[in-house]
């Protein structure tokens, strides 16, 4: 097994064009579950205790390295001439580092911790092989480059394109991520030559020159293909997209909640869902929510960066945005928004309602069309709503602006000035009858339009 102190270094290939995308964003930035794809792999990498990170980058360079500053070091391939080049890049970033390599792609996501660390575990077992590659079984080969073994160890790796039609009957296929020794890595990525159909240098050559030199090698194989799954295209994304999601699906539901129709939910990456949570069809995760138990959100909502408390229920067609925190048992119910705003305990915001940079009191009514007028064009606002007030339906509230405990707000009211506890506030225009005028407006109008009719 391997040494628990034994460094570890993780050298991630994002050098690629990622032409088939067709985007100005660099393909490893593109997200799944809410999050780069890149930041799933790092995740993982980082699980597993890595000491040093780095990562090959080429064109969009500058995107790649905005986005990971301070997590990684960086090594530029400026020509495209293989993964076994761009590996090479990684020399001066580990300079003196004698511990294990893992060599990873940034387009392929889903490797979990546990496979990496299989793979550096078999590194250190009797026959001390120097190269261990992650291996793969698909449903269909395809072109993928072959691992020719024999009980575990690697006999020869040979490229689809330069196989006999005998080796590509093989079923075990490369995924191209291996972990090798530190301290051998790059004197046999020195002897990779580019005599091959597409003249590069394949960093899987480096078993070949192991073998070469009596050098042992070894297999592990992955029992999840879609593990070593890349993403080189939007429909490779949305296939990404499909697989995480329904892994998110059967894990809430394994951790208790109910989900009336699973196909129709989508989660971010942290989502945090408790127990006896119903989520009805149609609703949406996006980032940064968490879930406490005995909720219920109903169909067609969407939440993103919202906290819910024991017992709310939202929605149908709720939104919660960032900073939206619902307290026990409160309610908001449907076409009410919320955003950076704080619902209390038992309050409720049951009909067509915007809540913006507000605080709401315990067992609050918010009357159906109300808004809070947060922002001035310029800057924006807090209106504090007290515990048990009443505020009437289609009111305005301009922040800033107190609502007192206990206060009630007449409905169709526009409040500018705070309002005291257990005080009506009633901001009205005088109503104005005229009787028989709508009655002479009605006949004035038809006449004029048999006029119109007979001309």
């Amino acid at each position: 097994m391997r040494d628990a102190d034994r460094p570890i270094a993780a050298v991630v290939l994002a050098a690629g064009k990622g032409t088939r995308m067709k985007s100005q964003r660099h393909k490893v930035l593109h997200e799944i579950g809410g999050k780069p794809m890149i930041d799933h792999l790092l995740g993982q990498v980082e699980r597993l205790g890595a000491d040093r990170t780095v990562v090959i980058v080429g064109e969009g360079r500058e995107q790649v390295e905005s986005h990971l500053a301070g997590r990684a070091t960086f090594a530029v391939q400026d020509q495209q001439l293989g993964t076994g080049h761009a590996v090479m890049q990684a020399r001066d970033a580990l300079t003196g580092f004698a511990g294990d390599v893992l060599v990873m792609f940034g387009d392929v996501p889903f490797v979990r911790a546990e496979t990496m660390g299989a793979m550096l575990d078999r590194l250190h077992q009797d026959d001390a092989p120097a190269v261990v590659v992650l291996g793969f079984k698909p449903w269909d080969p395809l072109q993928y480059g072959r691992v020719i073994a024999e009980d575990g160890r690697i006999v020869k790796m040979v490229e689809f394109k330069d196989a006999t039609p005998e080796e590509r009957e093989c079923p075990l296929c490369n995924s191209g991520l291996m972990a090798v020794r530190g301290d051998i890595l790059f004197k046999l990525l020195g002897e990779v030559k580019n005599d091959n159909a597409q003249g590069e240098f394949y960093l899987p050559d480096v078993v070949n020159v192991a073998i070469a030199s009596d050098i042992p090698t070894a297999v592990v194989v992955t029992q999840d293909p879609d593990e070593v799954a890349g993403i080189n295209s939007r429909a490779e994304l949305a296939d990404a997209e499909a697989r995480f999601q329904q892994a998110r699906r059967a894990e809430a539901m394994a951790n208790g909640a109910t989900l009336a129709a699973p196909e129709t939910v989508f989660f971010s990456h942290d989502t945090v869902l408790g127990q006896d949570v119903l989520v009805e069809q149609n609703v949406v995760f996006g980032p940064g929510v968490t879930v406490a138990d005995n909720v219920r959100i109903r169909a067609f909502s969407h939440l993103e960066g919202a906290t819910l408390h024991e017992g709310v229920e939202i929605g149908p067609y709720a939104r919660l945005r960032p900073g939206a925190v619902l307290e026990a048992n409160s309610k908001v119910g449907n076409f009410v928004e919320m955003k950076n705003a704080t619902l209390g305990e038992g309050a409720k915001a049951n009909h067509l309602t915007y809540l913006g940079d507000a605080t709401v009191g315990a067992n609050a009514n918010i009357g159906a069309g109300t808004i809070t007028c947060n922002y001035d064009g310029y800057f924006k606002h807090q209106t504090v709503i007290g515990p048990g007030a009443f505020i009437g339906s289609n009111s305005a509230l301009i922040a800033p602006v107190r609502i007192g405990a206990d206060a009630i707000v007449a409905a169709g009211s526009a409040v500018s000035r705070d309002v005291s506890d257990g005080e009506l506030r009633m901001v009205r225009a005088e109503q104005l009858v005229k009787p028989g005028w709508a009655d002479r407006f009605h006949d004035a109008m038809k006449k004029k339009e048999q006029a119109k009719n007979n001309g």
